[in-house]
């Protein structure tokens, strides 16, 4: 289907030294339209023999590479140069101080050809104390955050499945990459991007100094106990006649609808069990629910869930999640052909333009000898500015985690974002523990955005938001598919209403399909997908232990930016607009297409040999990853404890020290950080990667991240927050050139709101 679309990057070239998994980076670029070369060195590449293989090929590097074409050149060759000479964006990956970074010499190569953008990739950054340390996924989940949020209460802390990290990271890249481009389009100019995947996973993946999940009521990571709580009672699994469900009762319509379904039993019928505090403190609720669907399968109770209103899904493993009907109805997965008559199956994309998908446009890719990639160039008629995003109006009706980042990812970068609430249907991550009128999570995730307050109920709000349509450049939204439909505002009504309206929208499992409808949180989607049943201990199969991670909420968002931009980059090459599409549950499913793909073919994962793990360090709680990822590692991880058991080794020691020393041997190790302690720790301070700001309404300053990367774009600002209407004049008057007086009528006829008359 792709070769029936304008897919919005086409023009664009990149040329790909990406190692491993970051190789998805031009991957996803490629699938949007991007010509993609990959270039490897003249003895081949490394990653073709790693991971799981089906037939001489390796499945992870197919994965990552599928859709692109390829060459074989060394950097020191002229011809290297002159394939960078004809391209838009370089993405490389080289470790600072390795002989392959000097010979690439990616701040050279930026300076030698002033058009191009370089995204140099590397695991803590170009500079500061760690920069020539070496990672694994696993080593920047201890130091990003998340380690220390993975895991039952009393029990060391759990490694997620897969490569998570690296997967979301890939995207940050991605969002990064373009936007530098766009700048380059703006001005003329390239750049030298430094990003860090220390910073681009912690982002991506689950930050904890960003918008938190509605079950965290308002209060972020870095103000939650130092250690593991127990946190299955947010998102509670409960056995059932033929495996598990998952049940997210967090809003006081869905307590009521369970509370009915339950046969309105009388201990738990008084007003106070709507509110979220008293269901999760309760120790009979979870029991009694578990009671009630013990007898039930999980399609009765996700039939009967869905009924009612009640968020709810059951558990599957991995081969059921590749095999549902919504799964079959779109599409979602295609065979690949790996080597000559061996195919296997693999996702197809995870985004979706002007209603059909983009995705694997090629199989995995053969060098061509001396292959010459020049192909028509486009004019992008783009006006000039400072900022990639400057003079872009975005309508924002995103709630919740991915419409928060979504809005904000483009506010950050010079666009004029209005979040549209209204003062009746508040977006949820508004609430808090202590009925502030703005959480610190809120004012993390919806900063540099204005605030409209309009009334789409009516007529006239609805007018009113058509003529604010028109002179919309984005359109962005998170509701169950239908919603906007709803009010009036199909897909079709908004090409009408503005043909070059770029319109993005993400929904938990796609907006066509069975389950299209389904009332979907993050904690679902991970059921759903078959990840959470692979979330758990090693032999105890029901250690479900995902209960706060909120991925992939913060990865889908980057890949509706992504969506967001390439569509601007498209428009401002043909003058039309177009939809972009989030299945969040098949962004879920493509971080694990070697597994599937692997699956598919009937190939067990190799063993790995290690060590791999999570070792204990000195005191009380504190714990070391230690990956050795092979003979060089082992051998250097000999020399530096000798007989020693590791875990003894790592017992004796400060974690961060034992971290250091491991790091200095040449093993790649990293020390177990809580999110508080993030800001304090020497790299992410040598990065300047959090920064203090305020807000009007919260007592004292607080954290949040600041650029995702650095470069010559300018630093995001910092402006609060909104308030529920506390822009509507401003937005009104900018936008539509409205009079004191128009406002005031409509202010006093509440088609629109301000905080003075919005209900407390």
């Amino acid at each position: 289907m792709a070769a029936m679309i304008d897919l919005p990057l086409t023009g664009l070239r990149v040329v790909d030294m990406a190692a491993g998994p970051l190789a998805a980076t031009a991957r996803l670029l490629g699938e949007l339209g991007a010509e993609v070369i990959r270039v490897e060195p003249p003895e081949g590449d490394p990653d073709r023999a790693a991971g799981p293989m089906l037939a001489g090929a390796s499945l992870s590097w197919v994965a990552n590479n599928l859709g692109k074409r390829a060459t074989a050149l060394d950097p020191t060759d002229a011809a290297f140069d002159a394939l960078l000479a004809d391209a838009d964006v370089l993405i490389e990956t080289t470790r600072p101080g390795s002989d392959a970074h000097f010979a690439l010499d990616p701040a050279g190569r930026a300076a030698r050809h002033p058009q191009l953008v370089v995204v140099s990739v590397s695991d803590f950054g170009q500079s500061g104390p760690w920069a020539r340390w070496q990672a694994t996924d696993a080593v920047l989940h201890a130091l990003s955050g998340g380690l220390s949020r993975s895991g039952l209460p009393d029990r060391e802390p759990l490694l997620p499945p897969g490569e998570l990290t690296y997967q979301t990271a890939a995207v940050q890249a991605a969002y990064v990459a373009l936007v530098a481009f766009v700048q380059r389009l703006r001005d003329g100019r390239g750049d030298h991007v430094d990003l860090s995947l220390l910073e681009a996973g912690m982002a991506a993946l689950d930050p904890g100094f960003g918008v938190a999940g509605s079950a965290q009521s308002g209060v972020p990571a870095w103000k939650m106990s130092r250690g593991r709580v127990d946190e299955r009672h947010r998102y509670p699994i409960i056995p059932c006649a033929d495996g598990f469900v998952r049940m997210c009762v967090l809003a006081p319509r869905q307590w009521r609808g369970m509370w009915e379904w339950m046969g309105r039993p009388e201990q738990f019928a008084g007003p106070e069990w709507e509110k979220i505090q008293t269901r999760f403190r309760s120790p009979d609720l979870i029991p009694a629910m578990a009671r009630f669907l013990a007898d039930k399968t999980r399609h009765e109770i996700e039939e009967e869930g869905a009924a009612r209103g009640i968020p709810c899904a059951g558990l599957l493993d991995l081969a059921e999640a590749v095999q549902t009907a919504q799964m079959t109805a779109r599409t979602a997965f295609v065979p690949v052909e790996v080597a000559s008559g061996v195919t296997a199956t693999f996702p197809d994309g995870t985004i979706e333009i002007d209603g059909l998908r983009a995705g694997i446009r090629g199989g995995a890719p053969v060098p061509e000898p001396g292959a010459a990639f020049r192909t028509a160039r486009p004019a992008w008629r783009v006006p000039a500015a400072d900022r990639p995003l400057a003079g872009i109006r975005v309508l924002d009706m995103g709630i919740i985690v991915v419409g928060a980042e979504t809005g904000r990812l483009l506010a950050d970068q010079g666009a004029d974002v209005v979040k549209v609430e209204n003062g009746a249907f508040p977006d949820g991550q508004r609430q808090s523990r202590d009925d502030s009128p703005v959480s610190i999570t809120f004012a993390a995730g919806h900063r540099n955005k204005r605030g409209l307050s309009i009334d789409l109920k009516s007529d006239e709000g609805r007018a009113l938001f058509e003529r604010l349509l028109r002179e919309a450049d984005v359109l962005l939204s998170n509701f169950k598919p239908g919603t906007l439909d709803g009010l009036g505002f199909t897909r079709e009504r908004l090409a009408a209403i503005n043909p070059a309206l770029v319109a993005v929208d993400s929904s938990a499992f796609g907006p066509t399909g069975p389950w299209s409808r389904r009332l979907g949180y993050g904690p679902l989607v991970r059921c759903s997908a078959g990840l959470t049943p692979q979330w758990t201990y090693d032999g105890e199969p029901e250690s479900f232990s995902d209960g706060i991670t909120v991925y992939p909420d913060h990865v889908a968002a980057r890949v509706g930016a992504v969506g967001a931009v390439a569509l601007l980059i498209r428009r401002w090459r043909t003058g039309r607009g177009g939809t972009a599409s989030v299945s969040q549950a098949e962004v879920m499913l493509g971080h694990m297409a070697a597994q599937i793909a692997a699956q598919s073919a009937g190939i067990d994962p190799p063993e790995r040999e290690g060590p791999w793990g999570i070792y204990p360090a000195a005191g009380e709680d504190e714990w070391v990853v230690v990956t050795a990822r092979d003979d060089a590692d082992r051998a250097a991880l000999a020399r530096l404890i000798g007989d020693e058991p590791l875990a003894d080794w790592t017992r004796a020691r400060p974690a961060a020290e034992a971290a250091s020393a491991l790091q200095a041997a040449g093993v790649p190790a990293g020390h177990m950080l809580r999110v508080v302690e993030l800001p304090d720790a020497p790299q992410f301070q040598a990065l300047g990667t959090f920064r203090l700001v305020s807000h009007p309404l919260i007592d004292t300053p607080f954290k949040v991240e600041g650029a995702p990367a650095r470069s010559r774009l300018p630093e995001p600002g910092q402006h609060p927050a909104p308030r529920i209407g506390e822009d509507s004049d401003g937005v009104l008057a900018d936008w539509l050139g409205l009079s004191r007086d128009d406002i005031e009528d409509l202010l006093s006829r509440r088609v629109i709101e301000a905080p003075a008359r919005v209900a407390a």
